[in-house]
């Protein structure tokens, strides 16, 4: 609770100061505030010891206290009560564009490149509460996973589920697709930023719409498209056939990412190319994106201030009371 107090008058308390020199003073003056009387024997004078001489400071005592309660008083205690009220001036609508093709099984990122992905996906998500931020998944195709929201649950669940499945999506690698396909989804949005981050390791071999003309229409609706091309360079451990048991059987192929493509898609439409030829670089990635895209945020910040002097002079007067009536009664013959 004392945390909570502040002093709207601070530069009173240097009246303090007056209390020490007061005591000082008190002590100087106190041998001569007694009359004496020199007598040359007190054998004739029954001596009877009295408490009530040596309890005499004790009215000076309060007189201090109370001084030192209303500059205190002057002083404004006070306690406060902060709230605050979070806007987001600029909100921005994310779309992660995510390929789902057989060859994100690779294995040059550990312990594969789509696992690698949706870990360093998902502090991203984790990354940015103000933004709403929907998934887009591909391969021959392209659907969407989850619509913009601003829920992480629902997104952090949907990138959880995202995995290869024999037969779900067609074949090959529709870059043209999965980038028309978020753009679909972010071209009514409202906000003031609208992005897309498009990954693939591959080339663009699948789907009717055209990864140029796509990216036209992104930069028609102010979609800003960051593209991301992830695998190492050389070769990589690649799924290439299915066992009898329905286990991937791997071996190392050559690594063929359009990057020209990439950096296309990337230029006209005002974002950035990158390419995560390892888990590290890939977290990297994004988290020079997260910087790149900075919502705006403002924090209105209300203090409520309760007065507390009421309680510092009460007190004093409380003191004084007691030291006027102690003076005229108890102490009344020693004054």
């Amino acid at each position: 609770m004392i945390d909570n107090y502040t002093f709207a008058h601070p530069q009173f308390f240097w009246l303090l100061l007056f209390i020490p020199l007061a005591i000082a003073w008190y002590i100087w003056k106190k041998p001569k505030q007694l009359a004496a009387v020199k007598m040359s024997s007190l054998q004739g004078f029954k001596v009877k010891q009295s408490i009530l001489p040596k309890l005499k400071p004790l009215l000076f005592a309060l007189r201090m206290l109370a001084v030192a309660a209303l500059i205190t008083a002057l002083a404004r205690p006070q306690t406060k009560e902060v709230s605050t009220r979070v806007k987001t001036n600029k909100g921005i609508d994310i779309i992660m564009a995510i390929d789902v093709s057989a060859s994100m099984l690779s294995k040059d990122l550990k312990p594969n490149r789509l696992i690698a992905l949706k870990r360093v996906a998902s502090e991203f998500i984790d990354g940015r509460p103000s933004d709403r931020i929907g998934l887009v998944v591909y391969a021959g195709e392209s659907f969407t996973k989850t619509p913009i929201t601003t829920d992480k649950n629902i997104i952090q669940n949907a990138l959880k589920a995202i995995k290869y499945k024999h037969g779900e999506l067609t074949g090959g690698t529709a870059i043209g697709m999965g980038l028309a396909t978020s753009v679909n989804r972010l071209k009514d949005s409202k906000a003031k930023s609208k992005v897309i981050i498009l990954l693939t390791d591959g080339e663009n071999n699948a789907g009717f719409i055209e990864p140029q003309i796509a990216a036209e229409l992104a930069l028609e609706y102010g979609i800003k498209t960051y593209t991301i091309g992830i695998g190492t360079n050389g070769t990589a451990s690649t799924p290439f056939a299915i066992n009898p048991d329905g286990t991937f059987a791997y071996r190392h192929m050559q690594v063929k990412i359009d990057e020209k493509l990439l950096k296309q898609i990337a230029n006209t439409t005002g974002g950035k190319y990158f390419r995560a030829t390892n888990s590290e670089k890939l977290a990297g990635i994004y988290e020079e994106i997260n910087k790149l895209e900075k919502t705006e945020i403002e924090e209105f910040r209300y203090t409520n201030y309760e007065e507390k002097f009421r309680i510092f002079v009460f007190f004093a007067g409380i003191l004084l009371l007691i030291e006027i009536l102690l003076r005229k009664t108890l102490f009344r013959s020693f004054i």
